[in-house]
């Protein structure tokens, strides 16, 4: 197959995985570093002998590391609800979904456009009261990713530079970065707790001066004990935000270059990021007035917050040589990106033709051709059902209508079942779309799908529950489940419904070899083929595969719970394991030499439950 040579997304992914250990190694050399000093430094203050008193360095190596463990738990709490947390912690007001400003409304549907042209949901998107122009993106990973751009940015950015930010943005996303990004947050906040809690001992001391005074040998008084270690818990934590800066920076700044070189692939624009750095440089600047704003610096498109040292713990290269690499020429000018000139549309995308082959090896790396057929895609939807994904209603009543199914006698049977299940809103909407599900594109099914989940989120979780319990239910219902189906129900319940996590360690795919069989037998199954034709299909897919012989008859016939079951353990699979078992998914596809919607948009489906989010595949026949 075709374009083995651009599966970056999952060495990017496997990277992101190392650079976690390798974070959490730097923290804990950083402890050890800085327990050492400080242990050292009271002995010496106390009085004592470094040798004959190394119990006091366990003792206080015991409280530094439980307050660590206690800081980063605490912010991991924190921030549990993910990239919402951050963007309201830093003042952020998520924008209405069918917003009356029209810079808004661009925003959105930039955000819109590259979401879909990536095969990943749309995610939740807020505007930072700030002049300056800056842009994040948050969370854990891209079920629940949140943008936030600053006001600045929109007031100031064209549209094809605004969508240069939101691409090197969508870069951070696939690549694994957003999620270390977070986990820094938490383990940086650790680091920090020990100085706050310094502050406060050293700060009691003036209430117990008095006690002090009466003593003469100050060494035996435990108040004096608690300020010494106070003060040295301070000096700790003013040490560890200075280590803690030089660990974003170490971390951040190389990725910076790489998300701006992906952002230029993906727009195949070069002028659109250029103009933003441009703008920054010679105009608005990018430092935020948030009060909180330092907490995350490492997550901004540029750099948020000043830093001393002459920039020796920036988190982000320099705009200029940021610059220069996209533009070796460059002569400094900065003519033209002295002032801001408001939303503008333009930036022209040029066409691009390929299947299956194009969208396997574009995982995480969409460009021009896809954004082009996300813009049309977009532009084609009936204007009632693109209005009821901005609606949390009407959103509702899309994934209803979705399930219903396409012929009559399908869509009677389970709008009985569901009967009054519905609240009186969902039923109008579903009353208002029906005719246009008649005549719904099928090559439109995923793409509304993924425009509404910034409604869906807005439910609550019970609401998401009992949305994936109604879901099983009309597939129960019939007696025998639709794959398709059940892989929209997969993804509903993967980025809306909280379920309890599986280990975390990953996997090879020799481990997996009953699952991978249950999943390849069920796209064999799924397609339009004869039996004859299923089974050879199956055998091609499988030949790809580390495994010995294995025929379709072997595998039982797919049901929910096996299915269920074998996507959850697949979770587990290694990045770098995921393109073998995508391009043997892909093979048993292609065996008849032809790729339908239905069979499309299932391999998508499935890739985006494995957190591959794989661009739409384009139509050479139709020029899409």
């Amino acid at each position: 197959m075709a374009g083995d040579t651009r599966m970056n997304f999952f060495e990017e992914q496997d990277r992101a995985r190392r650079n976690t250990w390798r974070l959490l190694g730097l923290l804990t050399l950083t402890v050890v570093v800085l327990v050492s000093v400080t242990s050292a430094a009271l002995i010496y203050i106390l009085g004592g002998d470094l040798g004959a008193d190394h119990a006091i360095v366990g003792k206080v190596g015991a409280v530094v590391v439980g307050v660590v463990v206690l800081g980063w738990a605490y912010k991991t709490i924190q921030l549990r609800t993910g990239g919402h947390a951050v963007a309201q912690r830093l003042g952020g007001r998520l924008i209405d979904l069918d917003p009356s400003a029209e810079r808004e409304r661009t925003l959105l549907a930039v955000v819109e456009e590259m979401a879909i042209a990536s095969g990943m949901p749309v995610p939740s998107v807020y505007v930072l009261d700030d002049d300056a122009i800056n842009a994040f993106a948050a969370g854990y990973s891209p079920n629940d990713a949140v943008l936030g751009v600053t006001r600045g940015a929109l007031d100031y950015l064209s549209r094809e530079e605004l969508q240069g930010v939101i691409a090197h943005e969508f870069s951070h996303i696939f690549h694994g970065d957003m999620r270390l990004n977070m986990r820094l947050v938490s383990a940086l906040h650790g680091i920090l707790l020990p100085g706050l809690i310094g502050r406060f001992l050293a700060s009691s001391g003036e209430h117990a001066s008095h006690a002090i005074a009466r003593r003469r040998n100050l060494n035996d008084s435990p108040v004096v004990f608690v300020i010494l270690l106070g003060v040295c818990l301070m000096v700790l934590g003013y040490a560890g935000t200075v280590c803690g800066r030089l660990i974003k920076a170490a971390i951040n700044r190389q990725r910076e270059y790489l998300a701006d070189a992906s952002a230029v692939r993906y727009t195949r624009n070069l002028d659109g990021l250029l103009g933003a750095l441009k703008r920054i440089s010679g105009f608005s600047g990018s430092v935020l007035r948030a009060r909180r704003a330092a907490e995350y610096s490492h997550l901004y498109f540029s750099q948020g917050v000043p830093m001393a040292f002459g920039g020796w713990l920036d988190t982000h290269p320099a705009i200029e040589q940021r610059i220069r690499r996209l533009q070796p020429a460059w002569n400094g000018s900065l003519d033209g990106y002295r002032q801001g000139h408001g939303m503008l549309m333009g930036g022209a995308l040029v066409e691009g033709f390929t299947g299956i082959a194009r969208s396997l090896s574009h995982i995480g790396e969409p460009e021009a051709p896809e954004l082009a057929d996300a813009q049309a895609t977009l532009a084609a939807l009936p204007a009632d059902l693109a209005r009821a994904a901005h609606q949390t209603s009407g959103a509702l009543a899309l994934l209803y209508g979705l399930m219903l199914g396409a012929d009559n006698a399908t869509r009677e049977r389970r709008s009985a079942w569901l009967g009054d299940r519905l609240e009186p809103e969902v039923r109008q909407w579903l009353s208002i779309l029906e005719r246009s599900f008649g005549n719904l594109d099928p090559r439109a099914r995923l793409p509304l799908l993924e425009l509404s989940f910034p409604a869906l989120r807005r439910l609550s979780a019970a609401r998401h529950r009992q949305l994936a319990a109604d879901m099983r239910g009309l597939m129960a219902n019939e007696g025998r489940v639709q794959l398709l189906e059940w892989t929209l129900l997969r993804i509903v319940e993967r980025n809306l419904v909280r379920r309890r996590k599986l280990p975390q360690t990953l996997r090879a795919l020799t481990d997996f070899e009953t699952e991978i069989a249950t999943l390849l037998a069920a796209v064999a199954r799924a397609g339009s083929m004869g039996p004859v034709d299923q089974a050879a299909a199956f055998v091609e897919g499988w030949a790809m595969l580390p495994f010995g012989e294995c025929r379709l008859d072997d595998v039982p016939p797919d049901i929910l719970k096996r299915m269920d079951h074998a996507m959850r353990r697949l979770e587990r699979l290694k990045p770098l394991q995921k393109p073998r078992l995508l391009k043997a998914l892909a093979r048993c596809i292609e065996h008849d030499g032809q790729v339908n919607v239905a069979e499309g948009e299932l391999f998508r489906a499935v890739a985006n439950i494995l957190d591959c989010p794989m661009p739409p595949l384009l139509d050479t026949a139709s020029g899409r």
